[in-house]
């Protein structure tokens, strides 16, 4: 008879054998910055996440590093919105003063920045709009070079494009290399679903659209094979990484994406899926074992690399498990 069990028989047996291990070092932290001062305020929809200010960084980074976390992602949170996010390639804007705030308390974070448009336009969308409200492709890539060009000169080691426009990560690598910023890294959003577990994020980040919805530029979450080529036409253009987001709903995108391409993969654990988790662990609902379980499932689909909301408790499983 097989006997699998002899291996399950101790904790000491099944950590031998365990496959699938997580690293600190495996973890984004996302940070929502926002304008003022003396702020660090509990966003309501997302437990244990805080809006900071830019004075208030220097504990949470303190924090993340005597954890072992290495990278953060930045969101910035602004009341300056027009038509075309201007504020969002603004030199002295919140982002940009974010990341020379992070690099001064510790050079050797690693700071990635988010690179979209719908935090700092006056109707939410991730671009420049036609006179039908329709977001007009090749318009945007412009803007959107111009925030990433702004993020590499605040210092940012890496930007991350999240708009889902077509042909942005070759604009904006172009950009990058012809203004001198030849070592700066894209992560690319490249399989960014049209999901309905982003509500939590967009209250955190005012991002939500004032008309309409995104399904015009985000996929479809129904469509795998088109995932993998939006991950292949990022990686033609530039990308050095590519992302699936979310991650959870998505681990099939993620093991197609490992198993395909020769880049890093990472994925992004979505602010609703942080939040039910969150909710259900602190209503008695679920074990908080199962935050553990559910980012490890996102490592073992592929990913080499988790953006997740969760990388502060996940501290305290890493040694455990």
């Amino acid at each position: 008879m097989k006997r699998q069990r002899r291996l399950r028989k101790t904790d000491g047996l099944r950590s031998m054998v365990r496959e699938t291990r997580l690293s600190m070092r495996d973890f984004i932290y996302p940070i929502f910055v926002i304008e003022g001062e003396n702020i660090k305020n509990e966003i309501p929809s997302m437990p244990g996440v805080f809006h900071f200010s830019i004075d208030k960084l220097e504990d949470e980074i303190k924090e993340i590093v005597e954890l072992g976390i290495k990278s953060v992602l930045l969101f910035g949170v602004t009341k300056s919105k027009d038509w075309c996010g201007s504020s969002g390639f603004d030199d002295e804007g919140i982002v940009q003063q974010a990341v020379r705030e992070i690099k001064r308390i510790n050079k050797d974070v690693n700071v990635i920045t988010d690179v979209c448009m719908c935090e700092y336009t006056d109707h939410g969308h991730c671009g420049i709009l036609d006179n039908d409200g329709y977001v007009n492709n090749d318009k945007t890539l412009a803007f959107l070079a111009k925030i990433a060009l702004s993020h590499a000169k605040a210092g940012a080691d890496m930007v991350a494009p999240s708009d889902m426009m077509d042909g942005r990560i070759g604009h904006i690598r172009k950009v990058l290399d012809e203004n001198g910023f030849v070592n700066t890294g894209i992560m690319a959003y490249s399989a960014k679903f049209a999901s309905n577990f982003y509500g939590p994020f967009r209250d955190a980040a005012e991002s939500a659209p004032s008309f309409g919805d995104r399904k015009s530029y985000q996929m479809d979450p129904s469509n795998y094979r088109e995932a993998i080529l939006e991950c292949e036409y990022d990686i033609e253009e530039g990308a050095d990484i590519i992302m699936v987001k979310p991650a959870l709903s998505y681990l099939d995108v993620i093991k197609g994406a490992k198993d395909r391409f020769n880049v890093p993969v990472a994925a992004y654990n979505v602010s609703g899926e942080y939040s039910m988790l969150k909710l259900a662990v602190e209503n008695g609902l679920l074990n908080e074992d199962a935050i553990y379980e559910a980012v490890m499932s996102i490592k073992r689909a592929g990913a080499d690399i988790i953006i997740t909301y969760f990388a502060k408790d996940m501290a305290k499983y890493i040694d455990k498990w």
